[in-house]
Formats: structure tokens, C-alpha cells, sequence
């Protein structure tokens, strides 16, 4: 059997898996689309160790785990057909209020503690990396974020929901 036909001959598994995963037909035949592509595109890295069929499923799998990354990333979307009046933005006041808050209290921290807090959270550094920056040890770095963290908790509010003062 060919390799071609081979994978035509999987064609109604990696459907029937794929509407199952999905649980929407025009996807699952884009999914599976995807699949066959990607399949014929890449045939040169199959070895004939196993079934074309297992390889395909893999392929499969792989392709809609990394569209749910994209979609978990993306957020959702609704058709603008389905809306029934212009989509509304909220005010940019909350935010600010809030972001100006945060600023204010990471302001009062100790100069310790904003330092390792800029350097991990604004910078992006690693705890070591950030612990080295400033000279100190690892469990140093952690103690100061720690405490950072917890005083910027308790000054703008819950760790539920941030504290905003209403301004009149």
C-alpha cells in the first residue's frame, strides 16, 4: 500500500476523532485539513517503525493542543453578527486610579524591597539573576519580594479586589 493511500484509508478515524474533540463539524474538517497537510508536507520525517495511522493521530493531537494555546491566548470571540448593539468600552478611570495607587505604594516600599520587586516583576529577571544584580542571596531576594508583595497587598487592598478611593 502506498504511503498516499495509506492515509487516505485513515481519513474517516482522524474525522470521527477529530469532530469528537471539537464537537464542531466544520472544525474538526479543518482540523483534520490541517492534519493531512501537515502529514503530506512532513512525509520525508515518517519512519515506517509504526502505523501511518498512529503518526497521523499524533499529528492530530499536536495541532489541536497548540490551537487551544492560541485560543486560551487569544481570549474569545463573538461573531459581530451576533451582537445586538454597538459593543461598549469601559471608562479608563478605574484603571488609572488603580495603576496610580500601585504606583504610589510600590513609591513608599523600602528601598530593598522596591528594588528587588522592580527587578524581578518590571524587569522580568530571574530570582537569581535579580539576586545577583543587587548582591545579595537567593533566599534574601525571596524574603524582600515576600514582604514587598505583602505590603502592596495590604496597601491596596484585598487580594480579591484592588482598594479604589472614589474621586467626586
Amino acid at each position: 500500500m502506498d504511503f498516499l493511500d495509506e492515509i487516505e484509508a485513515t481519513v474517516p478515524a482522524l474525522r470521527r476523532y477529530a469532530r469528537a474533540l471539537t464537537r464542531n463539524a466544520d472544525r474538526a474538517d479543518d482540523l483534520v485539513q490541517d492534519c493531512l497537510e501537515r502529514a503530506i508536507r512532513k512525509r520525508n520525517l515518517f519512519t515506517p517503525t509504526g502505523p501511518v495511522q498512529a503518526w497521523l493521530f499524533r499529528i492530530l493531537i499536536n495541532i489541536w493542543r497548540n490551537d487551544l494555546r492560541f485560543e486560551r491566548r487569544r481570549g474569545d470571540q463573538i461573531p459581530i453578527d451576533s451582537l445586538i448593539a454597538e459593543p461598549s468600552v469601559a471608562p479608563a478611570q478605574p484603571g488609572r486610579i488603580a495603576l496610580s495607587e500601585m504606583s504610589r505604594a510600590i513609591d513608599r516600599l523600602p528601598d530593598d524591597q522596591r528594588e528587588a520587586l522592580l527587578l524581578v516583576v518590571l524587569e522580568g529577571l530571574s530570582y537569581h539573576e535579580a539576586a545577583s544584580a543587587l548582591g545579595i542571596p537567593d533566599g534574601t531576594l525571596m524574603s524582600r519580594l515576600g514582604r514587598a508583595r505583602a505590603t502592596l497587598r495590604m496597601s491596596t487592598g484585598t487580594a480579591d479586589e484592588p482598594r479604589l478611593r472614589s474621586i467626586k
